[in-house]
């Protein structure tokens, strides 16, 4: 984590670390991502691999990542690391887990009743970023409410490599497939589905521009899949005094 200590900074590098980072002009994102879809509609699994490589330098053994390759990454994480997934597991499931609706059955006169049932989506499919930091805790914030709602298949996708961190915690959800693909030609695998790759009915998460392009074109494909919704940059503000412990606060 890079450590900005405000009071040393001159006004234009104060007002430099504010500044969002430059990001490419909306149409052309707009026509590299209807690209990126029409080929993994076409081309299945050998457009994933091909655009796996020139997207983000790396050639997966394969798309699926198998039972063994999760244990394996299970097994590189400290116990202290596991203890707080399992933690944070436990605190969210006990949270969604009371959230949960009931179904609701009124007789509002003779012979005419009313009812609310609500029934889980049955095939979803999770997209975790990729980047510097592994982001567990967004597998855990979709994962967990899909495994209560009680989804029939649940997927993720995440650009390889992918974190032990990111592996252990779908171990946790017992989400039912991995899979080694990321950016919008994950998206596009889920919503039109592959060889390898499920197709599902609702995709959720947040991820880069070419990402959230990708969820927007699929939900507006009758072809493709619901979304979410189109997820935005994220932003903190944590205002403390000197007691905070910094490395806390930030955390």
């Amino acid at each position: 984590m890079k450590t900005v200590v405000w009071q040393s900074l001159s006004e234009d590098q104060q007002n430099a670390v504010l500044e969002r980072p430059a990001i490419s002009d909306g149409a052309n994102i707009t026509s590299i991502v209807t690209e990126v879809l029409d080929q993994v509609r076409q081309g299945g699994d050998e457009a994933l691999k091909a655009l796996t490589a020139k997207f983000d330098k790396v050639e997966p053994a394969s798309i699926r990542v198998t039972e063994q390759e999760i244990d394996a990454a299970s097994s590189r994480l400290s116990e202290k690391m596991k203890q707080a997934l399992e933690q944070a597991h436990k605190n969210i499931s006990l949270f969604h887990k009371a959230q949960k609706m009931q179904p609701l059955r009124v007789e509002t006169q003779p012979g005419v009743v009313c009812e609310l049932v609500t029934r889980a989506i049955n095939k979803v499919g999770l997209y975790i970023p990729g980047g510097s930091a592994p982001l567990p805790s967004t597998v855990l914030m979709l994962g967990v409410p899909s495994q209560i709602a009680g989804c029939r298949k649940v997927v993720l996708c995440s650009p390889p490599p992918i974190a032990d961190e990111i592996l252990y915690v779908a171990k946790l959800c017992n989400i039912d497939e991995v899979y080694n693909v990321g950016g919008a030609q994950a998206v596009a695998a889920m919503a039109y589905g592959t060889e390898t790759v499920a197709k599902v009915d609702k995709i959720f998460g947040p991820g880069n521009a070419f990402v959230t392009e990708a969820k927007r074109q699929v939900s507006n494909d009758f072809r493709g899949a619901a979304i979410d919704m189109p997820a935005g940059p994220s932003e903190v503000l944590v205002i403390a005094d000197e007691t905070a412990d910094a490395d806390f606060v930030a955390a």
